[in-house]
């Protein structure tokens, strides 16, 4: 692995860029809030109706705007400012804790207000994503670029690690003591997000078309090493992808009860978190490539690893190794989709990335539920962390251009 150690100075270098700071708070405090909305809409649900299948509409009604949309999104992250449209975002997402906050001080006796509050809001996430992700990329010079993905990467990770632990006490004091706090974090993210100054952006001239609409699809396919990276991540993801069954394994396998499910699901992040920062004075100078295809590899082998494992203290040293591989990939994933692609289409790029990275996610964990149904928990997760490393195996063989990429910034 080629990587080249920097100094104190370079170590922060994203930061020297002003709008990289407020761009990175915004981000940090909008996902910290986000966490917060989420654990507390999740107890709530779960008070209402005692149903775990309500919590699965939690998900999917916040999943699919994005789905949906990923045509209209992207065009405008393109044809509009992004920071704009991020702002905009917030503070709609920041309107919707107002109104679980009313709806709540009012009394709920369904969850379908919460249900159609949460389509709003997976609505104002589905144009914050692309917007942001392109945004991000106009902030900082291309030789901070790696710098910038780590720093961004760790904030995100922080803020679900630590979000969903301020959620829980919130939620202890009340739902409205939690839903106000998320509403003021994101006010003050979308004021934070204002400061920035606006940055060049190429926007797109052509006139809206099914060509122009479906602009970030025709990219993507068309070049191979984008497409191979998102299709990566996709597979090995939806294969492999076990923390819907941590409770499993926290209950039944390890018999470690609720404090042991907490830190099981905490370990990927702090892995993920400790490689982030230390990218960010190691950046990777080259063969990036085959970097990530083996690193995808090593995140499956960890996923079975964490599969078979019968000890708790292996259990959660695999999983943190689990998330620092997958930071990995995500750190080279990400440089690679935001530098390899044109300004003019990043958002309609960053569109179909965000629903592909969601997919994986929410398809995964349906993929892990129905096989551990049908074959048992331990099975399920060991198949899924073998399929990844065959897909890392494949992907080197179908993407020879992705297996060929030495250097982040396009030079080969």
């Amino acid at each position: 692995m080629t990587l080249e150690q920097t100094s104190p100075e370079q170590r922060y270098a994203a930061f020297r860029h002003k709008a990289f700071l407020s761009y990175w708070a915004a981000r940090f405090l909008t996902t910290f809030a986000t966490m917060i909305v989420s654990v507390a809409v999740g107890w709530q649900v779960y008070d209402l109706t005692r149903d775990p299948f309500d919590l699965g509409i939690v998900g999917i009604v916040q999943f699919l705007p994005s789905l949906f949309l990923v045509l209209i999104t992207g065009v405008v992250a393109d044809r509009f400012g992004r920071r704009l449209i991020m702002a905009l975002s917030t503070l709609i997402e920041a309107a919707c804790a107002l109104v679980l906050l009313y709806l709540t001080l009012r009394g709920l006796v369904s969850p379908l207000p919460i249900f159609v509050v949460l389509a709003l809001f997976g609505v104002a996430r589905a144009f914050y994503g692309p917007a942001s992700s392109s945004l991000f990329a106009n902030l900082v010079p291309p030789e901070d670029f790696g710098n910038a993905i780590a720093w961004n990467s760790s904030a995100w990770q922080t803020a679900t690690i630590v979000g969903p632990v301020a959620g829980g006490l919130l939620y202890g004091l009340s739902a409205e003591v939690a839903y106000a706090t998320a509403a003021v974090l994101m006010a003050v993210a979308a004021l934070l997000v204002f400061t920035i100054p606006k940055p060049a952006q190429r926007t797109a001239t052509d006139k809206p078309s099914m060509e122009t609409l479906f602009a970030g699809f025709r990219y993507i396919w068309g070049e191979k090493i984008v497409l191979g990276a998102i299709s990566l991540d996709l597979f090995a993801v939806l294969l492999s992808g076990a923390s819907a069954l941590l409770p499993v394994y926290a209950r039944d396998i390890l018999e470690l009860g609720p404090w042991g499910l907490g830190l099981l699901r905490s370990a990927p992040g702090i892995g993920a978190i400790c490689v982030a920062v230390w990218l960010a004075g190691h950046p990777i100078r080259n063969h990036a490539g085959v970097i990530m295809l083996g690193f995808v590899a090593a995140f499956g082998a960890f996923t079975v690893l964490f599969g078979l494992s019968t000890l708790t203290w292996l259990s959660i040293v695999a999983l943190a190794f689990l998330g620092a591989t997958d930071m990995f990939s995500v750190y080279i994933r990400e440089t690679l989709i935001q530098l390899w692609t044109p300004d003019e289409v990043r958002g309609r790029v960053n569109a179909v990335n965000q629903v592909f990275v969601g997919a994986s996610n929410e398809v995964g964990e349906f993929r892990a539920g129905t096989m551990a149904a049908l074959i048992g928990t331990v099975p399920a997760v060991v198949i899924g962390g073998v399929g990844a490393v065959i897909v890392a195996g494949l992907w080197a063989v179908l993407f020879p251009q992705l297996r060929k990429v030495r250097h982040l910034d396009g030079r080969n």
